[in-house]
């Protein structure tokens, strides 16, 4: 349990230290996805599976973002 909680804190630190615009939403995803299959015996694929699913969410909540901004040319 201490090595679990230690790595979730490594992984926190990490967060912060990681440049958000290479590995937006991965970064996040892989340490959720990463407990979540150690949990069920698999967590590199969790990891993986994580990663992905943090990348899609934050491209679409970028995307999202961008489309509230745009100026509407309708009257």
């Amino acid at each position: 349990m201490r090595i679990l909680l230690a790595t979730i804190f490594a992984a926190a630190l990490t967060i912060g230290a990681v440049n958000s615009a290479n590995a937006k939403g991965c970064i996040k995803g892989a340490i959720v996805g990463g407990v979540a299959g150690h949990m069920a015996g698999h967590g590199k694929l969790g990891a993986a599976a994580g990663c992905a699913v943090g990348h899609h969410e934050a491209n679409k909540a970028a995307n999202d973002k961008k489309a509230a901004q745009a100026p509407s040319d309708q009257k």
